[in-house]
């Protein structure tokens, strides 16, 4: 059976009827000779351009810029498979997500789009939805997270990556009725101007916006047909070190991160806030099996009582801006990313 809708989330998600569960439709045995495309076993996700402003004109449509997981959820004749950005199978990770995927009307479908766990506001949280699988390298399966979907890649035998996104759209909004508070969720378009869009997205003290071209097909890279532009900057970095906490024992004043640069590793500063309680416990027990004597990389600090690091974990990082010379300014910490999640490190051009 599956498990009741959940409770509408508020202000920000439509709250209009629960989602009722259909069944998924069988092919017409009386059409056997329809041109069919071979079903990818998994696709490079789009991916987006960072700007700093919103583009101009009518060849742009808008979305919510989401914080968590890239996802695609294949559904296919047999099974649902639930992919991360690196092609990681996490389908038993996310069982409401799967359980939801099995009632869409459709025999078959590649539907692109992000896992998240919203706030009692309706604005994803990363640290929650980390929380909810029990932290990076956890192995806990969360029945918190739903999954907005914002593409649709394959759909019942057709390859839509060559249609344009407006065509995509049209048939992802008839699988996923924007306004249904499923655990398989539309993540709704907005005509807006850009300008004004941003605006209402940082005063809700959300991530960001996306811009798509609308007439743009399906390209896997970041070849500039979606663009974020962001409130606040996120990026993932290396952590290279610790600094230990002279206050109490087994604490982090802060923690050292490193960006990548030519084939090298550069120091960019330090993060001593956002972490929780259970981050500090997680995070000490994962980095003391990662020690070393020496920096992994040039180093002329004057921190004391520093703990190096194999350059192993990594994680994302909220900052305001950047310094003159080279370091994050007003730098938060947000968690950890999974390894699966093929997270791309900061690199510096």
């Amino acid at each position: 059976m599956t498990k009741p809708p959940r409770k509408p989330s508020k202000p920000l998600l439509r709250d209009d009827a629960p989602i009722r569960s259909r069944p998924r439709r069988q092919r017409d045995p009386a059409q056997p000779n329809l041109p069919f495309d071979p079903m990818p076993d998994r696709v490079e996700p789009c991916l987006a351009q960072l700007k700093t402003r919103p583009p101009k004109g009518d060849d742009w449509v808008y979305e919510i810029k989401w914080d968590g997981y890239r996802l695609s959820v294949h559904v296919e004749p047999t099974r649902i498979r639930i992919l991360t950005r690196g092609g990681h199978d996490w389908t038993d990770r996310f069982p409401a997500i799967q359980q939801a995927a099995l009632w869409l009307p459709v025999g078959t479908a590649v539907l692109d789009g992000e896992a998240v766990v919203l706030d009692e506001q309706g604005r994803s949280d990363f640290g929650l939805l980390q929380q909810s699988l029990g932290g990076r390298g956890g192995k806990k399966s969360s029945s918190d997270a739903v999954f907005m979907a914002f593409d649709l890649l394959y759909f019942d035998g057709h390859d839509l990556r060559n249609s344009e996104l407006d065509m995509r759209r049209h048939l992802l909004e008839d699988l996923v009725p924007a306004g249904e508070q499923g655990d398989i969720r539309l993540s709704e378009q907005i005509e807006a101007d850009g300008d004004q869009l941003l605006a209402s997205a940082c005063e809700h003290r959300l991530e960001g916006i996306i811009a798509k071209r609308r007439d743009a097909p399906y390209r896997s890279g970041r070849l500039g047909d979606w663009l974020k532009i962001k409130c606040v900057q996120s990026d993932s970095f290396f952590i290279v070190g610790y600094e230990r906490s002279t206050a109490a024992r087994r604490q982090i004043a802060s923690l050292l991160l490193a960006a990548r640069k030519d084939d090298g590793l550069v120091y960019v500063g330090s993060v001593g806030t956002g972490f929780k309680e259970s981050n500090v416990s997680e995070l000490r027990d994962m980095m003391d099996t990662i020690t070393r004597k020496t920096p992994p990389l040039r180093y002329t600090g004057a921190r004391k009582n520093v703990v190096w690091l194999q350059p192993t974990l990594i994680a994302e990082i909220e900052y305001r801006a950047w310094t003159d010379d080279g370091k994050l300014r007003h730098a938060s910490y947000k968690g950890l990313r999974e390894v699966q999640d093929n997270a791309a490190v900061y690199e510096i051009v």
